[in-house]
């Protein structure tokens, strides 16, 4: 079993390189453009309403700073990455030559969730923009056609539970914080029952993936074109609604600021990290540029800082115009011009959602076949996962094969269940690639085109662990305390296992992070991976225990189809 570490040789990249038979076309502003069209997407049409009424309130723009500067370390490792290994996989392709096959897999593994339930919250988010749209129009799909079946159920029950106590459904409609209920309500009894089953389902976001697909699967030429015009859409609404929502912002929808404290603006950087995928899928297209090693590093960088700008504006202005308190909805951005009366600005943002999130769409739907057909060339996957169309130069079965994947879990999976389990994936995958940096900073056999700036971690790396220490002494001496107690003071039922399984992600954390102090010290580690595998790594503990609890099962699912099929075909270990 020694081979499962082997690590894939840069004569094995090159060697993929000269084979591959995708078109180049893209140059670094059709990357910036990728990017942008995966970053800007489901974060600021969807999680600045999420992430400030569950987690940071208006503090949303801080998480998204945090958020921003966690993946300016990301990014960084990446395009160093991408300047020395211009070859489709994204962070799989990374590990393969970092860290060796098995952690190849496991991330490889790790990106397919990461893609395919991205997609499928994207997906649902559209489908919420494409039905307010019609319905603006007086076009009213069914109910129970255009939610998923958590959602139905759930708020089936806690609008039934307010029945029961006497209330009636219009003074259910004006209870501050209620969201969404009363439609799933709604939707729960207009159901048709098919043997007691209630069929709801999501069928715009079906529809919306076959389309993406389709366009996906006949070229790369037509994916960039529509991409770019979709993009352009994209920003000028932005714009548009920063400079005129600021005239409705009333500042005292910012007070209380940060209403859950710096923990909640650490829980909101964990949810929103989701939006920040977008420079992860530009390295699956490295096959598919004009100047990889020169243009995969710009466009990373440049997508990555004007979408944090954009990010932190927008979630100010959505939570100035009203209190955070009523974001729980999946069109948050529509939500908010109707609240204050402008209707009119309401259906502009619904028309450019419904265009623009469809770039999220194309973007992801680009990466994961890619990744797919990485793997599969290096024997992982079965051959068919690598089949390039004769015509479009596209992987066709993993195009196609990823409509599948995407479009039936968005007929009934919920929004909130999907989007932690992609961050939690993504922030893997950024901390194995700033890992895999550090593994290589030292390898002078590898040319690099980009060099992520080397600062030497040696004391500012022991320095910063201490002072972090002595802050939380200082200043939050109960947050110590509270990783030795036996019970949980919200809860003082739950006590032994119920409460130490959610400190394991933390306390795996602060050894990792001790561990990694002592290597900075011993070998002089460059600070910016050093700073992305803890900040990222950090960000993975606030998801708590139940997505952990998810992102193990799959993993070890992985771990078992890498030992019953691809440990066996894997081309290196063959040719070892």
């Amino acid at each position: 079993m020694s081979n499962i570490w082997i690590k894939k040789p840069m004569e094995a990249y090159e060697a993929d390189i000269k084979k591959s038979q995708l078109k180049r076309v893209l140059g670094k502003w059709s990357l910036t453009a990728i990017g942008i069209g995966a970053i800007i997407g489901g974060g600021i049409f969807v999680l600045t309403g999420t992430g400030a009424y569950y987690n940071a309130g208006p503090a949303l723009a801080l998480s998204f700073v945090i958020a921003g500067i966690a993946c300016v370390f990301a990014a960084l490792c990446y395009a160093e990455f991408a300047s020395m290994i211009p070859v489709a996989g994204s962070a799989y392709t990374y590990a393969y030559a970092s860290f060796g096959e098995l952690v190849a897999w496991i991330i490889g593994w790790d990106l397919l969730m990461e893609y395919a339930i991205g997609n499928i919250a994207v997906a649902i988010s559209w489908s919420d923009y494409f039905t307010s749209l019609l319905a603006g129009y007086h076009i009213n799909i069914p109910q129970y056609l255009t939610m998923d079946f958590l959602t139905a159920s759930r708020g089936f029950d806690k609008v039934d539970a307010l029945l029961k106590a006497g209330q009636t459904l219009e003074q259910i409609k004006g209870i501050e914080g209620i969201g969404n209920a009363v439609d799933a309500y709604q939707a729960w009894t207009t159901a048709p029952l098919l043997g007691g089953f209630h069929l709801v389902c999501d069928l715009p976001a079906l529809v919306i993936v076959f389309i993406i697909t389709a366009l996906v699967f006949v070229g790369i030429k037509e994916s960039k074109n529509a991409s770019n015009v979709m993009v352009a859409i994209k920003l000028a609404v932005i714009f548009f609604v920063i400079v005129f929502g600021a005239f409705y912002v009333k500042p005292a929808n910012w007070s209380p600021f940060a209403p859950n404290g710096i923990a909640g603006v650490l829980k909101g950087v964990s949810a929103v990290f989701f939006a920040y995928i977008g420079f992860d899928a530009i390295s699956t297209t490295a096959e598919e540029c004009k100047n990889p090693q020169r243009d995969l590093p710009r466009g990373m960088i440049y997508s990555l800082i004007l979408c944090t700008v954009l990010y932190v504006l927008i979630s100010l202005v959505l939570t100035g115009m009203v209190s955070y308190k009523e974001l729980a909805v999946g069109d948050p951005l529509a939500y908010v011009f109707t609240k204050v009366g402008a209707d009119w600005i309401a259906g502009i943002i619904a028309i450019s959602a419904v265009i623009a999130m469809a770039t999220v769409l194309l973007v992801f739907q680009l990466g994961q076949p890619r990744i797919w057909m990485t793997m599969s060339r290096d024997g992982l996957l079965p051959p068919i996962f690598s089949a390039i169309h004769p015509k479009f130069k596209t992987p066709w079965f993993s195009t196609i094969l990823t409509g599948f994947v995407v479009a039936v879990p968005s007929l009934f999976m919920n929004l909130t269940e999907v989007t932690d389990l992609t961050s939690i994936g993504t922030l893997f995958a950024f901390v194995l690639v700033c890992g895999g940096v550090l593994i290589l900073q030292n390898n002078q056999n590898i040319e690099r085109k980009f060099k992520a700036p080397y600062i030497n971690a040696k004391f500012i790396a022991p320095a910063l662990f201490v002072l972090i220490w002595l802050a939380f002494i200082i200043f939050k001496p109960e947050a110590l305390s509270s990783l030795l107690a036996t019970t949980d003071p919200a809860n003082p039922t739950e006590t032994g296992w119920e409460v130490f399984k959610h400190k394991i992600p933390l306390l795996g954390f602060i050894v990792i992070a001790t561990v990694l102090v002592v290597q900075c010290f011993r070998k002089s580690l460059s600070l910016i991976p050093v700073l992305g595998v803890v900040t990222c790594g950090y960000l993975m503990t606030e998801l708590g225990w139940t997505n952990w609890y998810r992102f193990v099962i799959w993993l070890v699912i992985g771990l078992v189809i890498y030992f019953l099929y691809s440990y066996r075909h894997s081309k290196l270990n063959r040719a070892g």
